[in-house]
């Protein structure tokens, strides 16, 4: 763990050892522990911006965010900087858990970013800054998955991709995340932070369904993708867009796959010869063979799930059809 020293006055050596014992627990996870250090550690200098920041970090990762809020304005009171500092970041995802768009505001133009809007608009609402998309790790502290998703605000995404449902979340989620990157994607030579989860923010109505297809082509699935987009919901071939990586690729910097060029990455624990989320192997380029059988993820309600895919069939019955259609988050 990192320990931030932004004061001017040099904190006492009594104060550094508790604070580093506090962080070695709670990078072993036991914050209980932590935490009565660093209760300590801001009786020892009360006056010393990091002592109350390093508990506002302790209370974000145990998602207590009213304690989390208080320690971290007690923070800010004590800066010696006027922008930029991450005390202020820290603040901010706390007030969007807390849905406190007042603090939120304040604390994301203390940080130094530009807020949209002048002196009448309104205080009481949510930051809608639309930053563009970027991926999201969910369910970093599990079995977790890289997804693309649309940047609200500096700590929100809306879940764009259709995660696998061991990850517990839908399409349509939006999730709070944390400010530190944790690894990058690169698509079309572009670089893209990878943002971890904290926690659901606001959940999805829609549910995950997985079905097998027969596609003949490329086009026909392509063909269902639209469909159902049109629709105003979303269809997502996990066997071409699902990569398995191990911890350590996963969080590094990765090229992702489009689907329409060769590749098998040396560490994707798939098998590409067999369809479906485990396995992976772009088959849009020339020289490999398309798999006609493909594993689909679709965020639809059921009441129409079952509608689109018929209409998807009916349009071309000698290349397209289904089977195992089945409901799993």
């Amino acid at each position: 763990m990192r320990i931030f020293h932004r004061a001017r006055h040099r904190p006492s050596a009594t104060w550094r050892q508790t604070t580093d014992r506090a962080f070695t627990l709670i990078g072993d996870g036991r914050y209980e522990d932590a935490g009565a250090l660093l209760v300590m550690a801001a009786d020892l200098e009360p006056w010393l911006s990091d002592s109350w920041f390093n508990l506002a970090l302790l209370h974000k990762f145990r998602r207590d965010w009213e304690q989390a809020r208080t320690a971290g304005l007690r923070a800010v009171a004590l800066l010696d900087r006027e922008t930029g500092a991450p005390d202020w970041w820290n603040l901010g995802i706390t007030a969007t858990a807390l849905q406190d768009w007042p603090l939120a505001r304040r604390a994301w133009q203390a940080y130094g970013l530009r807020l949209p809007g002048g002196p009448g608009t309104a205080a009481d609402g949510p930051v809608d800054l639309d930053l563009g998309t970027t991926p999201v790790r969910l369910s970093p502290d599990g079995e977790s998955e890289v997804v693309w998703g649309r940047r609200l605000d500096p700590a929100r995404i809306e879940v764009l991709s259709i995660p696998l449902p061991s990850s517990g979340r839908r399409w349509g989620e939006v999730v709070l995340h944390d400010g530190a990157p944790h690894g990058e994607r690169v698509a079309d030579g572009v670089a893209y932070p990878v943002f971890d989860e904290i926690e659901l923010w606001a959940p999805s109505p829609v549910p995950t369904f997985v079905v097998l297809l027969q596609a003949a082509t490329a086009g026909d699935r392509d063909a269902l993708e639209r469909l159902v987009a049109d629709a105003g919901y979303a269809a997502e071939d996990w066997t071409s867009s699902v990569r398995l990586l191990c911890r350590a690729c996963s969080e590094s910097r990765m090229a992702i796959d489009d689907g329409h060029t060769a590749h098998h990455d040396p560490h994707d624990d798939g098998d590409p010869t067999h369809p479906g989320h485990l396995s992976h192997l772009s088959q849009g380029s020339a020289g490999t063979s398309w798999l006609a059988e493909r594993e689909c993820g679709i965020a639809a309600p059921a009441s129409l799930v079952r509608t689109l895919l018929d209409r998807w069939v009916a349009a071309s019955p000698a290349t397209r059809a289904y089977r195992d259609l089945e409901e799993v988050c």
